[in-house]
């Protein structure tokens, strides 16, 4: 196996890899063996159906696209290996020669992990920032949870509403007199002095 590397951008490279032809015959063979161990042909144990049965039940293209993938994938990943190539992303193939008796040539196409350059990161100074906390900043963190974590209740009757209460309130608008569109609600709540109303 010859691989050939070409690079198309920072990322990205193509691998030009020739399979010389004694390999190709072998990866035939041993798609026969695959194919041949997979379907049950009447007249013959599980893979042991000749090629010629093989390709009178399922197409010699059938033969020819198994052994493409077992030549594919071990010649495409021997060139990664020998090239130090470690992908990111599945490779575009791409045949360019595929015949029984014939060399394979084929291109796959690939983004490769990046290569990271490190920058001088020693003897880099920094200021160590204040953590001193005040009690404000703790009493005021204590007043956040306790009103994320507030639950509403009816208020005793006769109580007198106030700043932060919830009034359950139905109301109408009306300009000059007329009522308008969405301007009328019920069981609305409204947050005393929110300023949202």
């Amino acid at each position: 196996m010859k691989a050939t590397v070409n690079p198309v951008d920072q990322h990205v490279v193509t691998l030009t890899i020739e399979v010389p032809a004694a390999e190709v015959d072998k990866g035939i063979k041993q798609a026969v063996k695959r194919i041949a161990g997979q379907v049950n042909i009447p007249g013959f144990r599980k893979g042991h159906a000749p090629r010629r049965i093989l390709e009178m039940n399922f197409g010699k293209e059938a033969i020819m696209e198994e052994a493409f993938e077992v030549l594919a994938s071990q010649n495409y990943t021997a060139a990664l290996r020998e090239n130090d190539i470690v992908p990111v992303s599945d490779p575009e193939i791409e045949r360019e020669q595929f015949e029984e008796g014939k060399d394979l040539i084929f291109k796959a196409t690939v983004t490769k992990r990046p290569e990271v350059k490190l920058g001088d990161y020693k003897g880099l100074e920094t200021e160590k920032q204040d953590a001193t906390v005040t009690d404000e900043q703790i009493e005021e963190q204590l007043n956040n949870i306790r009103e994320q974590q507030a639950k509403m209740v009816v208020a005793e009757e006769g109580a007198t509403i106030q700043k932060d209460d919830f009034a359950v309130i139905d109301f109408a608008g009306s300009i000059d007199g007329k009522p308008f569109d969405g301007g009328e609600g019920k069981s609305y709540p409204l947050q005393i002095g929110s300023g949202s109303f």
